[in-house]
């Protein structure tokens, strides 16, 4: 016994080590994506992309039961009965020499009765099975194209917000930047201070500035910090996750391609296709019903034995029975019922032209726009890339003439503030440029 629990002992203290270390949560993962990696992992990832992925194996399995009505049915049965009482039945007395209107209690059957059937049956022709058929292969199409839809959406979600994250680091080091300008600025007011030739008033006006900027950066590194935890969820990665963002952007990566060709066809636009399966599916959907008018054919075939014994054994004779034979079904009427289907789904399909039409309405206004944002957004964003480079300038000028005596305090916190807003504003330039690219492509089909 003693040398059992010594067994179980060690075997306890071999085993719980090893548990305990799988019972540590894994340590963070560090994921480095490109702007191409990361669509490629939301591709795979993404839980509406996934989910629209299994509604594409679910119609599979769905066409597969469709199909499953052409093939032939097969089954097996198998009864036992134990007749604990048997029916009487009355018989003529003439039957048995007796007396006319008398009847004699005659008692059929035996005991236990026992049976085994063997059934096929085949559709041989049923237009609603037919057009069933036929419609395969547009529902799956139907639901991989809602399955791109979604994806599409993804994409454009994942170039919105993977960029706004690229330029909050320069928008953050922009704020840095600006707060070495003003430490600079306050250092030199200290001095100029110290030796009687500025207020005490210039150095707490950098000051200000200078918690007015940390504090702008707290703001920003925490939005920052939320939109990587949003860009995750969109990914599909674990928020406790280390997301790297390894691309840039310019302004020229935003102008390359810009508006190339200014063609588009309605045929590009993945909402389009999915619109046009539906106006197909609409169309199977009146055909199954007017299908439904033309007569039926199967055939069938069974096989039996019957087993009829009054002992439980089982050991006497077995009788078989079969037969072959068509079952044909001829609709005559049925209330206008179908008739009545067979109007919903025509107007069904009226309703998806005019979904057609105007989808297509849409789709023009959609490009005409994207396309005028776009160019508009180019211009903005040329105008405030010159518009900063002029505040930096400004600033610098200003900035020289303060240190030499000739500049007032007042102005060179006016050419600060000046050049603070100009890079705020070619920042915004930039990603307003950048999602009317996005718009701008999805538009026209080609995100």
């Amino acid at each position: 016994m003693k040398e059992s629990l010594k067994v179980l002992v060690a075997a306890l203290g071999l085993t719980l080590p090893g548990l305990a270390a799988q019972a540590q949560p894994a340590s963070p993962a560090r994921h480095e994506l490109s702007l191409k990696q990361a669509l490629e992992y939301a591709a795979k990832n993404n839980v509406q992309v996934k989910n629209a992925l299994i509604d594409v194996q679910i119609q599979q399995q769905m066409n597969r039961e469709v199909a499953s009505a052409a093939y032939p049915q097969v089954s097996a049965t198998g009864n036992f009965t134990d007749n604990l009482k048997l029916q009487t039945q009355l018989l003529p007395g003439e039957f048995f020499n007796q007396p006319a209107g008398t009847f004699v209690p005659i008692t059929f059957g035996t005991k236990y009765v026992t049976t085994g059937s063997f059934d096929v049956s085949q559709i041989l022709f049923d237009g609603q099975v037919f057009i069933g058929l036929q419609a395969r292969k547009t529902s799956l199409q139907w639901k991989q194209k809602n399955a791109e839809i979604t994806d599409e959406t993804i994409r454009a979600n994942v170039y919105k917000v993977y960029y706004q994250l690229v330029l909050s680091k320069t928008q953050i080091a922009l704020i840095d930047a600006n707060i070495g300008l003003i430490e600079k600025l306050k250092h030199d007011a200290q001095i100029m201070y110290e030796n009687g030739f500025a207020e005490k008033l210039d150095v707490d006006k950098n000051d200000v500035q200078l918690t007015n900027l940390h504090t702008e950066k707290e703001k920003v590194q925490v939005s920052v910090a939320n939109g990587y935890n949003g860009l995750k969820i969109l990914l599909g990665i674990p928020v406790k996750d280390q997301l790297v963002l390894t691309d840039s952007l310019s302004d020229e990566e935003i102008r390359s391609d810009a508006l190339q060709g200014a063609t588009y066809s309605y045929e590009d636009r993945r909402d389009y296709q999915y619109l046009k399966l539906s106006q197909k599916l609409n169309q199977f959907n009146v055909k199954r019903y007017q299908y439904s008018k033309i007569p039926t054919l199967s055939a069938a075939f069974n096989y039996n034995r019957m087993n009829m014994e009054n002992d439980f054994r089982f050991t006497g004779e077995w009788f078989e029975a079969s037969y072959i034979g068509l079952r044909l079904s001829i609709p005559i009427f049925k209330g206008f019922g179908t008739n009545a289907k067979i109007r919903q789904a025509q107007l069904a399909v009226r309703q998806t032209d005019n979904q057609i039409e105007n989808l297509k309405m849409t789709i023009d206004n959609d490009v005409q726009t994207a396309q005028n944002t776009f160019r508009s957004s180019i211009s903005i964003m040329d105008y405030q890339k010159k518009n900063m480079a002029l505040a930096e300038t400004v600033y610098n000028q200003t900035k020289k003439k303060y240190e030499v005596g000739t500049g007032s305090q007042t102005e060179i916190n006016t050419a600060q503030t000046d050049l603070k807003t100009a890079q705020s504003n070619y920042i915004s330039a930039l990603y307003d440029a950048i999602v009317a690219k996005v718009d701008y492509l999805k538009a026209i089909g080609k995100l």
